[in-house]
């Protein structure tokens, strides 16, 4: 152990320990942010945010590989996939007070519980777990690499498969959408009908201005 090590306390943190709490704190602003808005495309865009913090969280703590994960997939790939979902349903761009449905105690008890018991799962996986800080880095590019995808190739074609459902359903509210609205349309009250009657009440309009 050097001595700046053996000099470094919990009161003298490190400029890599200063980034990693702002940008904790950033992306725990945006999280919270993106759950509480009630702009949809807000909502999204905050979410990118809060994924590109986990992202720069990665790379300080030296997870490259991990740190573009989360880039390409979930800021390049969900984040854009939920976009086209909103633009395809044509959400609405301002306040969307009809997206709230009341439920909010309710998954506020289901956030809650999922954390205590992802930190449960995480605390109970690691409890005798030691990393040796002062040795070689036990982990590399190819070995998180070979361990995502022999060890976790279910989970990420599930993800697919679920983005995947996400997106047709998407396409299926647009075209059932615009066929409301072309019923809507042909309805022989509408103004955009096009109707015999609608065209006789123009016509006679224009031919009692005239006379005047």
């Amino acid at each position: 152990m050097t001595l700046a090590a053996a000099s470094h306390g919990f009161l003298s943190p490190t400029g890599v320990e200063i980034a990693f709490l702002l940008v904790g704190l950033v992306t725990l602003g945006a999280a919270v942010v993106t759950v509480t808005t009630r702009q949809l495309v807000h909502a999204a865009l905050w979410l990118v945010v809060a994924l590109g913090g986990l992202a720069v969280e990665y790379l300080l703590l030296t997870a490259e590989f991990i740190a573009w994960v989360q880039v390409l997939i979930y800021v390049g790939a969900v984040v854009v996939l939920i976009l086209f979902g909103l633009m395809l349903t044509r959400a609405p761009i301002g306040r969307s007070p009809d997206a709230d449905s009341g439920n909010r105690w309710a998954a506020l008890t289901v956030a809650v519980a999922a954390a205590v018991a992802l930190v449960w799962v995480v605390v109970d996986a690691f409890r005798t777990t030691w990393i040796d800080l002062d040795g070689p880095a036990a982990g590399s590019t190819a070995v998180t690499g070979a361990s995502l995808f022999q060890n976790w190739v279910l989970p990420f074609e599930a993800l697919s498969v679920l983005l995947l459902a996400a997106l047709v359903g998407a396409i299926v509210l647009s075209r059932k959408a615009k066929a409301a609205r072309a019923g809507e349309a042909s309805r022989p009250g509408s103004p955009q009908s096009g109707s015999p009657q609608s065209g006789t009440s123009r016509a006679g309009t224009s031919r009692t201005g005239g006379v005047r």
